[in-house]
C-alpha cells in the first residue's frame, strides 16, 4: 500500500522482519489514521515492539493512539484507554492508564465502535494538549540504528 506520508527508510527496514499479514494490518490501520486525522504527527520507536504513535504534538505524552508491532502479533493501543467510553467492551488490558484492542485480522479494526474509540482519544488528547498541541502532520523517527 503506497502511503501519502511515505515511512522513513529505517522504519521500513524494521517492518520488513515482520510477517506479511501483520505488515497490511500495520499499513491499513496507519493510513485510517492519518487520512482521518491528517495533521497529527506520527512518532516511531524500535524497542521490544515497531511502533508508531499518534499524537497531537511532537511528544509522547500527547499520543491518542498507537499501533505496536510485535513478532507475531499487532495491537491498537490507546494511551489514555481507561477514559474511553467502551460500551462494547472492546478494550483490553490492566494498566493503569493503557488499554488496546488485539488486532488479529482486519475485521478486529473494521468496525464502528473502533472508529469512536479513536476519535475520542483524538479529542481527549486535543482538550489535554491544550496550547502545546502542534498538528503538523509530520512522521518523526525516534530509532538512532537497527
Amino acid at each position: 500500500m503506497k502511503s501519502e506520508r511515505p515511512l522513513p527508510e529505517i522504519f521500513t527496514r524494521v517492518l520488513w522482519q515482520r510477517e506479511e499479514a501483520l505488515i497490511a494490518r500495520y499499513h491499513t490501520i496507519r493510513e485510517y489514521i492519518l487520512k482521518t486525522y491528517p495533521g497529527v504527527n506520527e512518532l516511531l520507536y524500535h524497542t521490544h515492539a515497531s511502533t508508531s504513535v499518534f499524537t497531537v504534538s511532537e511528544k509522547m505524552s500527547d499520543g491518542f493512539c498507537l499501533i505496536p508491532i510485535y513478532t507475531a502479533h499487532l495491537n491498537l493501543g490507546f494511551q489514555r484507554g481507561v477514559l474511553l467510553n467502551d460500551s462494547l467492551h472492546l478494550l483490553e488490558g490492566t494498566g493503569k492508564l493503557m488499554r488496546h484492542i488485539p488486532i488479529k485480522n482486519l475485521d478486529d479494526f473494521h468496525k464502528e465502535a473502533v472508529y469512536h474509540l479513536i476519535d475520542e482519544a483524538y479529542q481527549l488528547a486535543i482538550e489535554d494538549a491544550g496550547a502545546s498541541s502542534a498538528l503538523n502532520g509530520k512522521t518523526i523517527s525516534k530509532i538512532k540504528s537497527i
